[in-house]
């Protein structure tokens, strides 16, 4: 199980115009690999809303994917404010983004359940005040 690629993004918290380059451009290196249409579904979908996460929430972060024969692993880390309650934010619906973010369209609540709901594992490492870790695999057979 060796690893094949390996991506890595700064993903600009500053700039919502920026917000998904790097989902954009992950989808576009597995087209190029030949990986199927749905596995590049769902990868997609979970780094996106991962990305847009890491804008609202933290200031920007980092994102590495690495592909592999068996499956795509996304990792997002930033130096954001981290998750007060896990399992509260898993609930679809709830969000902590500010009604100048929901004015822009964001902040539904659903990003952290679709991140979950698109891939076949997904960990969050979160300490309040230092930030937090995402990782998340889509299995591709």
């Amino acid at each position: 199980m060796s690893e094949l690629l390996n991506f890595h993004f700064v993903v600009d918290g500053d700039d919502f115009t920026c917000a998904g380059q790097a989902s954009v451009q992950v989808k576009k290196n597995l087209r190029q690999l030949g990986l199927p249409p749905e596995i590049i579904r769902r990868v997609s979908i979970a780094m996106y809303e991962g990305e847009i996460n890491m804008v609202i929430h933290a200031g920007g972060g980092v994102a590495d994917v690495n592909i592999t024969e068996d499956f795509v692993e996304i990792i997002l880390a930033d130096k954001g404010p981290g998750i007060k309650d896990i399992s509260q934010a898993m609930q679809e619906g709830y969000s902590t983004a500010t009604d100048n973010i929901r004015s822009l369209g964001f902040g539904a609540g659903m990003g952290l359940p679709n991140m979950k709901r698109y891939t076949d594992y997904m960990s969050i490492d979160s300490v309040v005040g230092e930030g937090t870790t995402i990782t998340m695999k889509v299995n591709i057979n």
